[in-house]
């Protein structure tokens, strides 16, 4: 891959926003019409049912491992090189923010990503929380949240100044980590079958792994040739939604591949709902579940930057490169998730049945 006459022609900077907006776009569009989304799949878990929000992760969460997986067979992508392994990763941040982005994302009635999504397609309630969420990140990232945030995080970190590789820690050869994503795929498409859900929506959810994939594989490309520093990393919108937010409020703004992200979502995902004549404005339905709506997307933006990503970034885009922190995160978030559907949505319907 000759990506050296674009860098010529643009610079880094600009071309890293626009591989953002390229991956962005490709993820909008395919999650928007898959309708992909963790906080779904984990409350039809929690009620006992393995249908179609269950089939449409599962496929998403495989399919980016096995396109991750054997882009690096391929020599396109190094997991070792991306940020989110080669930094120091926070087992404590990875189970409280977890655990809070799981409970936050039932409460907003999706996780981040499927909020940017939903905005796109005039969903108010989701506008409203997509920016309360990316106010409280980019507070917990910089701002009066920081220092709690950083204390839960050092309280147990991964050793040696970079996270685990689940992979090298059990001494597995690479090829393992595709097998693994194949197997999580045959799962997928069995549950699909039980399902009987059509081609159309397999083909998109596993788009959505694609993006992720191509995000990691382009973010490495630039960093091979160019002469600044470039973050290799791929579709996560906890940190790239508190970035966004900074770009349009600082004078004097940086372009990177998080800013393209965000955006690029937004129009993918506009496109699509355009396309298939699914716009339309829609609003809270009530005081009491506004509040509901605002405080899950205060836990989620604290609990996304403490966890080191969200339910896309920690959830897929990690667990497609075996990142430790991430799976457990994940796992956390499933927990957190299910809990907070049992107490607050099923109690709930049966005190008022």
């Amino acid at each position: 891959m000759n990506i050296v006459p674009l860098v010529d022609l643009l610079g880094e900077g600009p071309t890293a926003a626009l591989f953002g907006v390229l991956t962005g776009a490709v993820f909008g569009v395919a999650a928007q019409r898959s309708q992909f989304c963790l906080r779904a799949a984990t409350v039809e878990f929690a009620r006992g049912q393995l249908g179609d929000k269950v089939a449409v992760w599962l496929l998403t969460f495989s399919t980016a491992m096995v396109w991750v997986q054997m882009a690096e067979l391929l020599g396109l992508f190094r997991a070792a090189e991306a940020r989110m392994m080669a930094v120091t990763g926070s087992w404590s941040g990875a189970i409280v923010g977890g655990l809070m982005f799981g409970v936050g994302m039932v409460l907003a009635r999706g996780c981040s990503g499927r909020l940017l999504v939903l905005a796109a397609t005039g969903n108010l309630r989701s506008v409203v929380s997509g920016l309360i969420f990316a106010v409280v990140a980019q507070m917990s990232l910089h701002g009066w949240l920081s220092p709690l945030r950083d204390a839960i995080a050092r309280a147990w970190v991964t050793p040696g100044g970079r996270n685990v590789d689940l992979l090298a820690q059990l001494s597995l050869p690479r090829e393992t980590g595709l097998a693994i994503g194949i197997g999580f795929a045959a799962l997928a498409i069995h549950l699909a079958r039980q399902n009987r859900m059509g081609v159309r929506r397999l083909v998109f959810a596993s788009g959505v792994g694609f993006a992720v994939a191509l995000g990691w594989v382009l973010t490495f490309q630039l960093a091979q040739v160019s002469f600044e520093p470039v973050t290799i990393t791929s579709a996560t919108f906890t940190g790239p939604s508190a970035n966004t937010l900074m770009f349009f409020l600082i004078p004097t703004p940086a372009l990177e591949f998080d800013v393209g992200l965000v955006p690029g979502v937004f129009l993918g995902a506009f496109v699509s709902a355009a396309l298939k004549r699914e716009l339309k404005f829609q609003g809270f339905e009530g005081e009491s579940n506004m509040r509901r709506a605002m405080t899950g997307a205060v836990l989620m933006g604290f609990g996304g930057m403490l966890a080191g990503g969200c339910a896309i970034g920690a959830g897929v885009t990690g667990g497609s490169i075996f990142v430790g922190t991430a799976w457990l995160a994940l796992f956390c978030m499933w927990i957190g998730a299910m809990v907070t559907d049992f107490v607050v949505d099923q109690v709930g319907a049966r005190a008022h049945a």
